[in-house]
């Protein structure tokens, strides 16, 4: 019995803090930048950020993104990744309400603050931004070579 990719995905995000997230601008030049990030499932990944930030102004002139959660800590041979793509951007005002709860349930469970609507709308310098899942990998867990297997959601 192999691994069960599904479950494997959701014990990435819940076990990690950080998602590194790849962006690139009109020319397809990059840019890959770390963000303290809240799952929504294997849906959507939110996280909060400036809009002046470099990733959050490539975000909205370009919003395909790849990312990548994983365990900076293990030794080598023992990796696991979940990679993925995505679209993403500001948070639309419908789905503020759900995914700030989503975020702040992260928040308070890791010690940090909740964060208010009023904190995360303009005039505030920080937005919610969301990214919704497209494409789902991990780190293959049963193979013997570095390969992607398919997270089926």
């Amino acid at each position: 019995m192999g691994t069960d990719n599904h479950a494997h995905a959701r014990q990435l995000l819940d076990a990690n803090r950080y998602v590194t997230i790849a962006t690139a601008d009109e020319q397809g030049s990059p840019w890959a930048t770390p963000v303290w990030f809240a799952p929504d499932g294997l849906d959507r990944i939110l996280w909060l950020s400036w809009p002046g930030s470099r990733h959050s102004q490539l975000i909205a002139s370009r919003p395909e993104i790849a990312l990548t959660v994983f365990d900076s800590t293990v030794v080598p041979g023992n990796a696991a990744a979940l990679y993925a793509t995505a679209r993403a951007a500001l948070c639309p005002d419908d789905l503020l309400d759900h995914n700030l709860s989503v975020l702040n349930e992260r928040s308070v469970a890791q010690g940090l603050p909740a964060f208010t609507a009023a904190q995360v709308s303009p005039p505030a310098r920080l937005r919610l931004y969301a990214a919704d899942l497209v494409d789902v990998w991990v780190l293959d867990q049963d193979a013997d070579v570095d390969q992607r297997a398919v997270v089926p959601r």
